[in-house]
């Protein structure tokens, strides 16, 4: 039972022009993740509705700004008239351009409180949204099968959990609010346009169908450099991974050429579709740019015209060339939406994908507890398989008295881990029965299972904290003194104690603690744990022969009064066995004592004499 491991990164092409926004990626039903979304968002409706609102009026109070600053600009001129070659009759309002400027400060000021309380309102809801997506997932992990994670990396799992649900509120947050200011923008401005000169507004619509089109272009164009340039970026980035993960396996071969020359080819084809990337993304700004410029001329020497037959103020003139410089920027952002939108429903997708898994049974009326404790257990023809076709365990049938030591042994694949999988409810078996002191397995909550068990893996598993926090991890009880005990029979007390703080001493990846010293720390927490049954999964395979010997010696005095289940690949370490079971092929092919099996002569001696021809090889070379 293992989960690959893979590392995901997520890279961003940025250009000039910033093009690499558009580039989001796609959900596969748009319409159908959105309803989920709004369906999530529910609760939320009432801050929305309002940040949405103060959003719009925000949006509406600025656009007023420069309708009024061509009236001000409208009060000066009509208040100066020629009266002679170089004299001019003064005669300003002053008491409505203070009128109308204080308006507009007004204006001003109202919509950028009502921004900053909608910014406040909508962060509040994304925040509260993204609080309540990581509470479901976390849940729904717990009720998740492992055959889920069997068959999916780390990454993608942990993609979910922290970029997914990241995406959808920063989108949502960015996107909904963009949304209905650029709307509300597009239409107040043309509104206003259409007040002060419908003529101008004609011109500067004229241009628009050519913004649309440089932009879809553009756009086109683009997209599949950015694409062919994140392909390319994940084989470099796997390559780099790989080259310096085995860095001395290439020196010891020689094939620094063969390394060097899929990197340099990679990082040419990089380069190329980076360089077009960047090249038509960087165009986006030159392009815009220049048919704003053309809009802009337009309205300035039309307006110039109609100024000049009387048609127009000058005041309003300058009004149209404000609005006609912010009449494309609303078109910007609303394709910037829309693409934050579509990031946030394929996000939204991957959540819900995930949210919707199948869970395992529902246990509530099982029982929570073992009545004896005493650790007694059966397997009654037990049969399973991970794909109910094919089955790994056949008719699997054994009776583990309190105190024994069950040794499982055999060739990769033959079943072992699978069986201790079925043993701690990992999986539910496909017919069959294991009884655990007269309780059925399927008559106990997998909990009430668990705490039956003390469990040591191939893999040690620590977490990031003092060590005292760690040994008693399976048992929060345990007293100092307990978890000193364990440490001492796990032959690990001396080198705690050397550390600095000895049991307060905060363990982290850069510790520098071996894998040897961390197997003798799990191997002490699983005597705190003080469960009344033991599964050692290859639990002495990271230590050398000396530590194994005083490791085996705690082991034989903690295992005393307790069955334990040891799957072993040395076999010289389950010699003492009381049973000794050889798989193959999810079948019981021999049991018995060591010796036993040895004097048979069959696949276990043969398996036996195998491992100790090597010994001996390895000792006289």
């Amino acid at each position: 039972m293992q989960a690959s491991k893979t590392k995901q990164t997520n890279q961003m092409g940025h250009g000039p022009g910033n093009m690499s926004r558009f580039m989001g990626q796609k959900p596969k039903n748009f319409k159908q993740s959105m309803k989920k979304l709004i369906r999530h968002l529910k609760p939320f409706h009432k801050p929305i509705l309002i940040a949405l609102i103060l959003a719009a009026a925000s949006t509406i109070f600025n656009i007023f700004g420069p309708r009024l600053i061509g009236d001000m600009i409208n009060a000066v001129s009509d208040g100066i008239s020629a009266i002679g070659p170089n004299q001019f009759d003064v005669n300003i309002d002053f008491n409505l351009i203070n009128r109308l400027g204080f308006i507009l400060i007004g204006l001003y000021v109202t919509s950028y409180v009502f921004n900053i309380a909608q910014s406040f309102l909508l962060t509040k809801v994304t925040q509260r949204l993204n609080q309540s997506f990581r509470n479901e997932v976390s849940q729904k992990i717990n009720r998740m099968p492992l055959a889920y994670f069997d068959t999916r990396s780390y990454g993608d799992v942990l993609s979910v959990v922290t970029n997914d649900i990241d995406t959808i509120s920063n989108s949502l947050n960015q996107a909904v609010t963009a949304m209905i200011t650029s709307i509300t923008s597009m239409v107040g401005i043309l509104i206003m346009m259409l007040t002060i000169s419908w003529e101008l507004t004609l011109v500067t619509l004229a241009l628009l169908p050519l913004s649309i089109l440089a932009i879809k272009i553009i756009m086109g164009n683009a997209r599949k450099y950015f694409r062919a340039q994140q392909k390319t970026l994940g084989l470099l980035n796997g390559h780099i991974e790989e080259m310096y993960s085995g860095h001395q396996l290439i020196k010891v071969f020689n094939a620094k050429q063969n390394v060097e020359g899929e990197f340099i080819e990679n990082n040419e084809i990089l380069e190329s579709s980076a360089y077009k990337s960047q090249f038509l993304s960087g165009l986006m700004m030159p392009v815009m740019g220049f048919i704003g410029n053309l809009s802009y001329i337009s309205v300035a020497v039309f307006g110039g015209f109609l100024a000049a037959t009387k048609r127009l103020e000058v005041g309003y003139i300058l009004s149209m060339i404000q609005y006609n410089r912010r009449f494309t920027n609303p078109m910007d952002q609303i394709a910037q939406s829309l693409t934050q939108l579509q990031s946030a429903a394929a996000a939204a997708e991957r959540v819900f994908e995930f949210l919707e898994e199948k869970e395992m049974a529902d246990e509530a009326n099982l029982a929570d507890e073992v009545v004896n404790k005493a650790g007694n257990i059966e397997f009654k023809h037990v049969k399973f398989g991970y794909n109910p076709d094919r089955l790994i365990i056949k008719d699997f049938n054994l009776s583990a008295k309190s105190g024994q030591k069950i040794a499982i042994v055999g060739p990769t694949g033959a079943g072992k881990t699978t069986l201790v999988n079925l043993l701690m409810k990992f999986y539910e078996i496909n017919s069959g029965d294991i009884v655990i002191e007269g309780q059925s397995i399927h008559n106990l909550k997998r909990e009430a299972v668990h705490k039956q068990f003390g469990m040591v893996l191939q893999d040690a598993w620590l977490f990031t904290g003092t060590i005292y926090d760690n040994l008693r991890y399976g048992n929060p009880k345990a007293t100092k003194e307990e978890v000193k005990q364990a440490a001492i029979l796990a032959n690990i007390d001396h080198f705690i104690e050397s550390l600095p703080g000895g049991y307060d001493y905060v363990m982290t990846e850069e510790s520098g603690i071996s894998s040897g010293q961390k197997q003798l720390l799990t191997i002490a927490r699983a005597m705190i744990t003080n469960a009344p049954m033991l599964i050692l999964d290859e639990a002495t395979s990271s230590v050398d022969t000396r530590t194994e010997m005083l490791i085996q010696q705690a082991m034989d005095t903690l295992m005393e009064n307790r069955t334990s289940f040891v799957i072993a690949h040395r076999l010289s370490t389950i010699k003492n066995a009381d049973i000794i079971l050889v798989m193959n092929e999810g079948d019981i092919i021999e049991s018995g004592s060591h010796d036993a099996l040895i004097a048979k002569d069959g696949f276990y001696a043969k398996l036996y004499q195998s491992q100790f021809d090597r010994m001996n090889q390895y000792a006289t070379e």
